[in-house]
């Protein structure tokens, strides 16, 4: 391939959707970026308007194809990431979704979980088939709850008229042509994200799709995360471009992070956090509440799996602090305030804002922020916030070095917040390791533009991108062990306050 030829990477995240033009040393050229509406019809329910996300990415692919002054000529592959775990439902005939999507975020099929784990293991029922607990987190009875609830939505599925997928497979149908021949396809990353999908055939689970009421002909092929899908449509700005790699969003950060070897591991700070641990070509089962999760399948190669902490509730922790509370006008401003004062003056923020996630997996907590007195203020406020995100990447470091018998000895970090340096320094005291951030701190886009670009010989393999990635910065601990253990013990104790909040009469 020519050095002049570019990969463009879609990365349709949860408050936004971009688009980056990479070169052949995996340096950003462009970028565009478009924020959608984030829908709370009421408390738990988190929703977008899919219309709206495809709309925008084809606005954003606009932006950064203008900014870099380059055409679809230029253009090698395109590759796809996604928030993980929404859940589109859409008409094949009309292209059109039957409800919005429902986010990752959102906590309404909770009622749904219970009745199927009801029917004999509990949370459990389905974790050594597909690795995940019984939770709102994943798509699967997402779906459910869009065909029991929307009118003539099953008897639609049961004919065979729609279809379902992550935000992955809603951007590649489109991109391919939607009702004009659209590819309705989805990686294993992302089809290891539904409960549908068998760990180890990467197949569906015809007997769990069953017992959630899902007809099989919604699904989408379950293809490797790098390899061809479909070429994008006549008269898209990319058209006749290859799309060519889809991971979801925090593989592909795991990729673009070059965690190749098993052992290697990375932490993403977006709007939630999310830890992954490449633990080679074998599923490893976990026992202390992490998720056995598809790391990537590059071709015909062996797939290779992951153990990962999901954390709901860092970045838009921040967000809620701006948009809900007004403690801040931009997001960037936390860390000023935080800065201000020289700690958090006793208060401790457990943003159990969808109950919590790993390693808790606890749908009946709420948020709480504890240990208030009349000393505390705005800043002190904002410094908890920040700490929370660091107390809670702890909590999932300890778990994974249970599960794997390794102690990680350092961690690579990436996604929006770890501009924040206060944080990251906050990050390595209290995990008492080195915090690693890398020269493109993209790295989910990335990932995403190294499994497109792979598959049509842009890139020639893994070693390109380990050749490609650079350190930026490092954060060395330097919290006294005694404070770090204080400061733990209550950050432990407050998280206690947040179990058991959801009754049955509470929504």
């Amino acid at each position: 391939m020519p050095d002049t030829q570019y990969v463009v990477a879609i990365d349709q995240g949860t408050t936004s959707s971009r688009a980056i033009v990479f070169d052949h040393g995996g340096q950003i050229v462009a970028v565009g970026q478009k924020e959608h509406q984030q829908i709370f019809p009421r408390a738990g329910w988190v929703e977008h308007d899919p219309a709206e996300i495809w709309t925008n990415v084809r606005d954003v692919v606009g932006q950064a194809l203008g900014r870099a002054s380059i055409t679809a000529k230029d253009v090698a592959a395109v590759g796809i990431t996604n928030q993980r775990e929404t859940a589109v439902v859409w008409d094949r005939k009309t292209g059109k979704p039957v409800y919005n999507a429902i986010v990752w975020q959102d906590t309404r099929t909770q009622k749904i979980a219970d009745e199927l784990g009801a029917l004999g293991g509990g949370a459990d029922r389905y974790k050594s088939k597909v690795g995940l607990p019984l939770a709102t987190y994943f798509s699967g009875p997402k779906i459910r709850w869009i065909l029991d609830n929307v009118d003539g939505a099953r008897e639609a599925a049961e004919r065979g008229d729609l279809a379902f997928g992550n935000t992955d497979s809603w951007v590649l149908w489109n991109m391919t042509g939607g009702v004009d021949g659209g590819v309705h396809v989805t990686d294993v990353t992302n089809a290891s994200r539904t409960m549908l999908m068998n760990l180890d055939s990467l197949t569906w689970n015809e007997e769990i799709a069953g017992e959630m009421g899902i007809p099989l002909s919604m699904l989408p092929e379950i293809r490797s995360s790098s390899e061809i899908y479909g070429n994008d449509r006549e008269g898209g700005l990319l058209a006749g471009v290859p799309i060519s790699g889809i991971l979801g969003d925090q593989q592909a950060a795991t990729f673009g992070q070059a965690c190749f070897e098993v052992g290697h591991a990375k932490n993403t700070y977006g709007t939630g956090n999310f830890m992954l641990l490449n633990t080679g070509t074998s599923p490893v089962p976990s026992k202390n509440g992490l998720l056995t999760t598809l790391c990537y399948k590059i071709g015909d190669q062996a797939p290779v799996y992951a153990l990962e902490g999901s954390i709901a509730v860092t970045g838009s922790l921040i967000q809620w602090l701006r948009d809900n509370l007004g403690l801040i006008t931009s997001a960037p401003e936390v860390e000023e305030l935080a800065r201000s004062v020289d700690d958090n003056g006793g208060a401790y923020f457990v943003p159990a804002f969808s109950g919590l996630f790993a390693p808790y997996w606890r749908a009946d907590a709420r948020g709480a922020l504890v240990g208030l007195t009349r000393y505390v203020t705005k800043a002190h406020i904002a410094r908890a916030a920040l700490e929370a995100t660091a107390f809670q990447t702890r909590e999932v470091l300890d778990a994974m070095n249970a599960d794997s018998g390794v102690d990680l000895s350092e961690l690579k970090v990436d996604g929006g917040m770890v501009q924040d340096e206060l944080l990251m320094q906050f990050q390595a005291d209290i995990l008492g390791v080195p915090v690693i951030r890398p020269k493109v701190a993209e790295t989910t886009a990335l990932g995403a533009a190294y499994a497109a670009g792979i598959a049509v010989g842009y890139w020639s393999g893994e070693q390109d991108v380990i050749d490609n990635w650079a350190e930026d910065k490092r954060w060395e601990p330097s919290m006294e062990d005694a404070e770090r253990d204080r400061q733990y013990r209550l950050w432990k104790k407050a998280v206690t306050k947040t179990f058991d909040w959801v009754d049955d009469d509470v929504s």
